[in-house]
């Protein structure tokens, strides 16, 4: 297929591993994803971690708030055994851990940075990724307008940022260029319903990331509106299904 949107493992090979987990990346790595999308909460001892939620109950075996428990704590929880048996004692990884498998994988990182994160959070996240000279395989994302323009004072012009809307602006390109943001990733539902909005966005030259769809109809409407990237939970069905086109 050519012209493909970009293949992005959400949370990892989220369908076969629990997601966010180290396993569940070096499986989006071996399913074909050319980059790989990830979740950002800074510890309580100032290290950025890789989970989701706010809270750690649904994806480990521990509870209460990210933000209350150090990098060491966290690291101490299961958090595979959700999933299934065979992933039993699955850590929840530093940030570091992960970019050591970018560096080492040589595919792309997609960082969404969780909204409420303070400037001082922001900047640890961005300093884990410039120590180890990996600014221009990251694309740092966020749902956070504050954080976006943290990311844009704090980070190196090789650091690209992205603008997370689940509902599209009344301006998607006026909204991301003030964020200093070269990407605008909207959901799915959003912009195939209003689908012009993909051409405006990428004649203006920005990169349109679309989360989170599993569905081939919806990767052939997307592909046909010539967006940057499909963010989907199967990246190896995924990569079959454009193989195969």
């Amino acid at each position: 297929m050519q012209n493909r949107p970009l293949i992005i493992a959400h949370r990892g090979y989220s369908a076969v591993a629990p997601e966010n987990t180290i396993a569940a990346l070096v499986a989006g790595v071996r399913a074909g994803a050319d980059l790989l999308e990830i979740d950002v909460h800074v510890a309580a001892d100032g290290v950025p971690v890789v989970i989701h939620d706010y809270t750690l109950e649904r994806t480990t075996d521990g509870g209460g708030r990210v933000a209350e428990h150090t990098s060491a704590q966290l690291a101490a929880l299961d958090a595979g055994s959700w999933r299934a048996p065979e992933f039993r004692g699955e850590p929840v990884p530093v940030l570091s851990q992960v970019l050591d498998l970018v560096a080492k994988e040589r595919t792309g990182l997609l960082l969404e940075v969780k909204p409420f994160q303070t400037r001082a959070q922001t900047a640890a996240v961005i300093a884990e990724i410039t120590a180890r000279d990996l600014a221009p395989r990251v694309l740092l994302q966020s749902f956070d307008e504050n954080v976006l323009r943290d990311a844009r004072d704090l980070a190196p012009a090789t650091l690209r940022l992205g603008l997370l809307r689940e509902s599209l602006d009344a301006d998607p390109v006026a909204a991301a260029r003030a964020l200093g943001c070269v990407a605008y990733n909207p959901g799915v539902d959003a912009l195939l319903t209003a689908p012009a909005v993909a051409t405006t966005l990428l004649a203006a030259g920005l990169r349109v990331m679309v989360w989170t769809t599993d569905d081939e109809t919806q990767w052939r409407a997307l592909t046909e509106l010539g967006v940057t990237g499909i963010i989907t939970n199967v990246p190896a069905e995924l990569h079959a299904w454009q193989s195969a086109g």
